[in-house]
């Protein structure tokens, strides 16, 4: 069970590089005109989405103990 695990964050964590690389290769090679945010969005929309996750657990967890 751990190494599918291992394997599926292994495989999310190349596909996030590799876009992370196209975007960046674009915006060099004045391919698309986007802002640099979004060039970095790979590497930053996740981690946001972690922490959002992370901070809902921590809130429902003190909210259900306070009750």
């Amino acid at each position: 069970m751990e190494n599918k695990t291992e394997n599926t964050i292994e495989h999310t964590s190349l596909l996030v590089i590799i876009v992370f690389l196209a975007f960046f290769l674009a915006k060099i090679y004045d391919k698309i005109d986007w802002s640099w945010w979004w060039i970095f969005s790979p590497l930053w929309i996740p981690l946001a989405l972690i922490i959002i996750v992370l901070l809902i657990t921590l809130i429902l967890k003190i909210w259900i103990e306070l009750t």
